[in-house]
Order: C-alpha cells, then sequence, then structure tokens
C-alpha cells in the first residue's frame, strides 16, 4: 500500500522536500523517526537492523529521498 506522498516522492525525488515531510512518510509507514543532536534525523523500522540517516538541512538532496523511498519500500509496515 503506497501512500500519495510515498508516491509523489518516487516520481520526484529532487521536489523541495522538506524534514516535515520526511519525517510525515516515515510515520505512515511505521518507522521510527528522530532527530539527531546535530544536524541529521534518523528513520528506522523496529524490525530492521538498518538506521537511514537523513541531513535535516534543506534542501534535502534527492538521493536521500531516494534511499528514504527504498527503505520503506523494504522494511515499511512490515509486522
Amino acid at each position: 500500500m503506497a501512500s500519495d506522498l510515498l508516491e509523489r516522492m518516487q516520481r520526484n525525488p529532487a521536489g523541495d522536500w522538506t524534514i516535515q515531510d520526511v519525517e510525515l512518510l516515515c510515520r505512515e509507514h511505521g518507522l521510527l523517526f528522530r532527530t539527531g543532536k546535530g544536524s541529521h534525523c534518523h528513520a528506522k523500522h523496529p524490525a530492521a537492523r538498518e538506521i537511514l540517516t537523513i541531513p535535516a538541512r534543506r534542501p534535502i538532496k534527492p538521493v536521500y529521498i531516494r534511499k528514504l523511498v527504498r527503505y520503506i519500500e523494504a522494511h515499511g509496515d512490515m509486522r
């Protein structure tokens, strides 16, 4: 089940995405989301070993949006 936000990120990873968009997408797909002590945020699915680190500063580069989409496709909503 892909959300509208996930589909838009898949189609346009170079869009003007904010860290709030990333947080919303993570929460929609069952990922834990937290801000780090520095300029990065972390997303992790409870059942996954990998932690995805995303720079929180704007603009968020397309490579990080593509990594997030792949991570959600691999781990999102695993229960």
